[in-house]
């Protein structure tokens, strides 16, 4: 039987003879502690040093296996295991292990200066090995005779080889399940967006009516106090401003400004739901301005951007795809995916921003989501009792 104390001078003496380059010394030290079997903890790890030391493979793994079967995040164990299948061979195993350890090294704090090391070694080789591996698949598809890809298809593709990060849904208030995960939909899609484009220049003159009126908007994020303060640091901030036009309701003097913009907006299947929606704005990003990676209450609905004015070096993100406004075209998007967006440029930039059904909610469901949001904003609860 084996003591700490016991267990504790084995294993020193067994580090102090890999130092040495003497695997099996340290091989046969290290399962000593191992086989105690009184509750010193096994040494799996430095078994499996001294396996690899030794070019004892198979040992080597069987070690590993119980170091991970018992730490499964084990950062050293699992960029070992991930070196023994590449030197057998298997890419696609050893990256599923190296991507894994890069992963819990981003939430691990602090690392040791050479336990970094291997963690920069696992990530540069799944960097390499995400290039051969697209290479493979490309070619693959080519020779069953696909050289050009639909969308859906090609988007697939580059989740699978790493080259995307895959992006869902995921509202902050309210999910409803089954809705296809479409990031940005395309305007061509939308008998009614004809439309409204065709009043692009008309609702761009009340917006620099408006803006002649008034330098600044006020800021799109602001607190509300029967809430707790909102953690965004452009709250009550002006750098990202809202003119509001409908908020359930025509929002005055605001909207009676843009009577053609408000006449424009009844082309699209906007919700109506009392307190809520219709919803519609101008939303100003001055200069300089980030609007950082965030979600969107809900998933029942799109969210629309009509660009109206749009300097160079503007751009958004939804999901794994950014794209440009373009003054003019509509761009629908789901942002109950993340979605973040950038004015690098070096003047504002403004959008009629506006909300619609998600096309494939039907009718009756339209009807009960209306009942279903309007009794959520109707829901108070009873007054707490704070006299016992």
């Amino acid at each position: 039987m084996l003591n700490a104390q016991d267990a504790d001078r084995l294993v020193r003496e067994g580090v102090a003879a890999m130092q040495r380059g003497d695997g099996a010394t340290a091989r046969r030290l290290f399962e000593q502690v191992a086989a105690a079997g009184n509750g010193v903890a096994p040494p799996w790890l430095l078994i499996a040093q001294a396996c690899r030391l030794e070019r004892d493979e198979d040992a080597e793994l069987a070690a590993l296996d119980r170091l991970l079967a018992e730490q499964p995040r084990h950062l050293r164990g699992l960029i070992m295991k991930g070196d023994v299948m590449g030197r057998r061979g298997d890419l696609r195993a050893a990256h599923s292990f190296y991507r894994v350890a890069v992963g819990a090294a981003q939430n691990t704090p602090n690392l040791p200066p050479n336990l970094a090391a291997e963690v920069q070694r696992a990530a540069a080789e799944l960097q390499r090995g995400q290039g051969d591996y697209r290479a493979h698949l490309d070619q693959a598809l080519e020779k069953a005779g696909f050289t050009s890809l639909r969308p859906r298809v090609r988007d697939a593709l580059a989740i699978a080889s790493g080259e995307k990060t895959l992006y869902l849904q995921q509202p902050t208030s309210f999910y409803f399940p089954g809705l296809p995960q479409i990031q940005f939909y395309e305007r061509e899609g939308f008998d009614w967006v004809p439309a409204i484009e065709a009043e692009t220049a008309a609702i761009r003159a009340e917006l620099d009516a408006v803006l002649a009126q008034t330098h600044d908007f006020p800021p799109y994020v602001e607190d509300d106090p029967s809430r707790p303060n909102k953690a965004h640091y452009l709250v009550a901030n002006r750098d990202w401003g809202a003119f509001h036009l409908l908020n359930g309701a025509p929002v005055e003097p605001n909207a009676s400004m843009c009577p053609n913009t408000i006449a424009a907006l009844k082309h699209a299947p906007q919700p109506v739901i009392r307190g809520r929606s219709p919803m519609a704005l101008f939303s100003l990003l001055k200069p300089g301005t980030h609007i950082f990676a965030h979600n969107g209450l809900i998933n029942t609905r799109l969210i629309c951007h009509l660009p109206l004015i749009v300097p160079d070096g503007c751009r958004f993100r939804v999901g794994n795809e950014v794209r440009q406004w373009e003054e003019g075209k509509l761009l629908i998007f789901d942002d109950s995916v993340e979605h973040e967006a950038w004015n690098d440029g070096t003047s504002r930039r403004v959008v009629l921003l506006f909300e619609i059904w998600r096309p494939e909610i039907d009718p009756e469901e339209r009807a009960a989501l209306t009942a279903l949001f309007e009794a959520i904003d109707a829901f108070r609860g009873e007054p707490l009792d704070m006299s016992s």
